[in-house]
């Protein structure tokens, strides 16, 4: 479920070139504060990853809304699941 969900976040993302000392930028518009930068373009889409891995982790421990991006969605397992 979380391997999906980064991995549909990831293809939804946006790069482009800046002006700066890591010039390679990407953000996934659907997930609110959620950019990276690096020197290369791996390199932006590895930290990327790392960014949308922390966000959900500190969306969930916030209990904040974590959105669907198409038909990949993260749920909350029930209890009896779990056991």
């Amino acid at each position: 479920m979380l391997t999906e969900y980064i991995e549909e976040a990831l293809k939804r993302a946006r790069y482009e070139i800046i002006d700066d000392e890591e010039p390679y930028y990407g953000e996934i518009e659907e997930l609110r504060g959620v950019w990276a930068s690096g020197k290369t373009l791996e390199e932006c889409r590895n930290n990327l990853k790392e960014v949308i891995e922390g966000w959900i982790l500190l969306s969930i421990k916030k209990g904040l809304p974590i959105p669907p991006l198409g038909e990949v969605e993260i749920k909350e397992m029930p209890e009896e699941a779990l056991s």
